[in-house]
This record gives structure tokens, C-alpha cells and sequence, in this order.
């Protein structure tokens, strides 16, 4: 099978007044049918230039870069991103329904659109919410407003920048549980980018570690906890505790 994502030796540099910055250097790995991978590290080890990569908005210096088979030379239909910073993705002048909508209101219309955004708000719990603003939510309905507008593409696989990071502990942990609620019950694909240790083991079927200046993939850690999980039982597991703390020491005792 091919897989949906294939890098191989994948560097990124840009040039600056003062020489080039070396960002990424020899990253390899594939991303699997069905799975959650999760990106780990320090900051300033181009977890988001990676993403960026694998979206066709930044393009590599060196190596090969495929996307189910074929080279990523630009944004792929059935890729969506979500970004960390969901106050300035939304667009505050528009209803959630309006924001929702904002990537398919070209394509779809009437009562096909309507249906569209509905689907997709009810798989983040706001249905109810589909004529308030955004100005008027929560941080973490907000990001569930983006996340929506996300599905509402019908996305094969979803590529997340770091989408809980500005989010309070119980919020954040909501979302992490409805990520993998939505994952079942749309079959897409998720590349999820976090610095946070716990969250990465949670989340996914398998961790990569970037490390160094310029950053490479220090280590992959597949993730066997039982499924379902839950935000108790999984995160008193010694083997959930045993990966935290070797992830921990490859990232190299940063958190």
C-alpha cells in the first residue's frame, strides 16, 4: 500500500543577509493509512516548517517530498490545516456558519452547502452555535470552529499546527478526546505538530522526536495503549509513563 505521506532525506535552509539557516536536515519517515503520527520537540526545531512542507506551502531544498505517490508541488485538495492561532484564522465579521463554509462556498450552494457546514459543526458539538460569532466563543470553541471549517473540505488527512497549545488544561484535554472522536468517525488522517509530551503519547499511534539545529528525527516511538483511550486510566498507565519519560530523554530533557 502506498503510504500518504513519504519523506526521504527532506532538508529545508533559507537564505539570510548573514548566510544560510539550516532548519531541517535528512528527515525521513512515512505516514501510515489510518494513523495518527505526532511531531515532538523543543521549540525551534522546525516542527511547523516540516508541516508546511507536507501542506505544499513551503517546498523543500533537498530531498524528495511525495504525497500518496506523487511529488508535493503545491496545497492538495483533500490536505486541510489548522493552525495554532484560531482568533486570527477566523474571520470575526462572519458567523460560525459563514467561517464554516468559507473553503466550499465556491463550489457548493443552497441547501448542499447548508448541509455541508451542518455536518461538519455537529461533529465539534456546535450546531447550536452556527449563527453567533466568533468574537462571542470561548478559545476552545473557537478552535473547534476551525477545526469544522477544516472538515467541512472532507479532508483526507488533517495536518494540525500545534491546535491546543494556547488552551487551559481542561479545555485542552476536551479537544484532544473529540480529535480522536472525529478520527474515528471520518477515517481521516492526522499529522499532529506539539511540543507537549503528554499530549503527543495521548494522541497518537506513533511519536517522532525532531531534534538539533538543524533538526532531524532523533527517534520513532510506535504507541501501543489500549483504545479507546481516556484522559485517567491511559495516563496511569506505566507504559504511558515509560514512553513519557523516554520521549522525554530524546527530545533531550526539554519539555
Amino acid at each position: 500500500m502506498v503510504p500518504i505521506f513519504e519523506l526521504e532525506d527532506v532538508s529545508l535552509s533559507y537564505e539570510l543577509a548573514g548566510g544560510a539557516r539550516n532548519v531541517l536536515r535528512n528527515i525521513s519517515f512515512t505516514v501510515s493509512d489510518g494513523e495518527i503520527l505526532t511531531f515532538c520537540g523543543a521549540s525551534g526545531t522546525g516542527k511547523t516548517s516540516l508541516l508546511r512542507i507536507m501542506a505544499g506551502l513551503t517546498r523543500q531544498t533537498g530531498g524528495t517530498a511525495n504525497f500518496r505517490g506523487a511529488p508535493i508541488d503545491g496545497p492538495a485538495n483533500d490536505v486541510a490545516i489548522v493552525f495554532q492561532d484560531y482568533s486570527n484564522a477566523l474571520l470575526q465579521w462572519r458567523t460560525v456558519g459563514r467561517n464554516v463554509a468559507l473553503g466550499i462556498e465556491r463550489t457548493l450552494k443552497g441547501t448542499e452547502l447548508k448541509d455541508r457546514v451542518m455536518d461538519a459543526l455537529r461533529l465539534v458539538g456546535l450546531e447550536k452555535n452556527v449563527n453567533d460569532y466568533p468574537w462571542q466563543l470561548s478559545g476552545g470553541m473557537q478552535q473547534r470552529v476551525q477545526i469544522a471549517r477544516a472538515l467541512a473540505l472532507k479532508p483526507s488527512v488533517l495536518l494540525m499546527d500545534e491546535p491546543f497549545a494556547a488552551l487551559d488544561a481542561m479545555t485542552k484535554a476536551s479537544l484532544q478526546d473529540e480529535l480522536l472522536n472525529i478520527r474515528d468517525k471520518t477515517g481521516a488522517n492526522i499529522v499532529f505538530i506539539t511540543h507537549d509530551i503528554e499530549e503527543a503519547v495521548y494522541l497518537g499511534d506513533r511519536v517522532a522526536v525532531l531534534r538539533g539545529t538543524p533538526s532531524t528525527v532523533e527517534q520513532l516511538f510506535d504507541i501501543a495503549l489500549p483504545k479507546p483511550r481516556n484522559q485517567i486510566t491511559t495516563r496511569e498507565l506505566p507504559e504511558f509513563l515509560a514512553l513519557r519519560h523516554r520521549i522525554h530523554d530524546a527530545i533531550g530533557g526539554h519539555s
